[in-house]
């Protein structure tokens, strides 16, 4: 019974991650001056830099847009993760109590 339940569940995971890699989150930094993509497994898909909006010479600053805009795709795509958990470990309850996890 056992097996049976933690191969289910450990086919539920591998199709979330499936699911989360189809999501996609953006941030962005310096008024649209770096923007970031990542998917819902938190990797980083796409880094895009408006060049007009930056001051080059400025490293420092071009550095902390980047980072702020990493951070926050990151975020957004903990969020989208975090809330899929919460869907499956949802599922594989049994019937009246998913509500334990609000």
């Amino acid at each position: 019974m056992f097996k049976d339940l933690l191969g289910d569940a450990q086919k539920q995971q591998e199709e979330m991650k499936r699911q989360l890699a189809a999501i996609t989150v953006e941030a962005v930094a310096g008024d649209g001056a770096v923007k970031v993509t990542a998917n819902g497994n938190r990797q980083v898909l796409d880094i895009s830099i408006d060049k007009e909006k930056l001051e080059w010479e400025d490293v420092e600053q071009v550095q902390d847009l980047i980072l702020a805009a990493v951070n926050g795709a990151l975020e957004l795509a903990a969020g989208k993760e975090q809330a899929e958990s919460k869907k499956l470990i949802q599922h594989m309850l049994p019937p009246g109590l998913g509500g334990l996890f609000g």
